[in-house]
């Protein structure tokens, strides 16, 4: 799965300002219309790899949190998240070319960081395709192994023609 920048999310939600913005975290299960995006994070990302190579990159995170209390028929439209995302820019520069991931759980799902898979339009909504995040292994990638081939230990397996009980070869 490509993931999603920062910038294609924004041009996604400029694109379809008067849509309204759907969250959906698993098949056919979706966050509440009443949502609220409370907090947008940049988290830049420095890392050694089991192969001992230096990995670095930029994630944005915006966090998505459904009150429980609150009832509303339709959710934000993108022009209300694109509000949010003015608000906080001017405070923090957010990298456009950044890894998007959405953190998102309610009182039936735990909460996790999750890749954008598609985002797309039906009908009057702005829908965010939402599927975990994987462990991946950087060595695998660049065409390395991870530990996991197993290592292959040749042995001299000479033939022994007299072996029985009393000579000591089964012992």
């Amino acid at each position: 799965m490509e993931t999603l920048t920062w910038q294609a999310f924004k041009d996604a939600l400029i694109s379809g300002k008067e849509l309204n913005l759907q969250f959906q975290y698993a098949e056919n299960k979706w966050a509440d219309p009443a949502f609220h995006i409370t907090e947008i994070k940049q988290a830049p990302i420095t890392s050694v790899d089991c192969g001992g190579v230096m990995n670095s990159w930029t994630e944005v995170i915006v966090q998505v949190w459904e009150s429980g209390t609150e009832q509303q028929e339709r959710s934000m439209t993108a022009s209300k998240a694109l509000s949010i995302i003015e608000t906080v820019e001017k405070a923090l520069p957010l990298h456009p070319k950044a890894i998007l991931k959405i953190e998102y759980g309610n009182a039936g799902f735990d909460t996790r960081q999750m890749l954008p898979k598609a985002i797309t339009v039906a009908g009057s909504n702005l829908i965010v395709d939402l599927r975990p995040d994987t462990v991946q292994c950087k060595a695998t990638e660049r065409g390395g192994d991870c530990g996991t081939k197993p290592k292959i230990q040749l042995k001299n397996l000479a033939v022994i023609n007299e072996c029985s009980p009393a000579s000591g070869c089964c012992s």
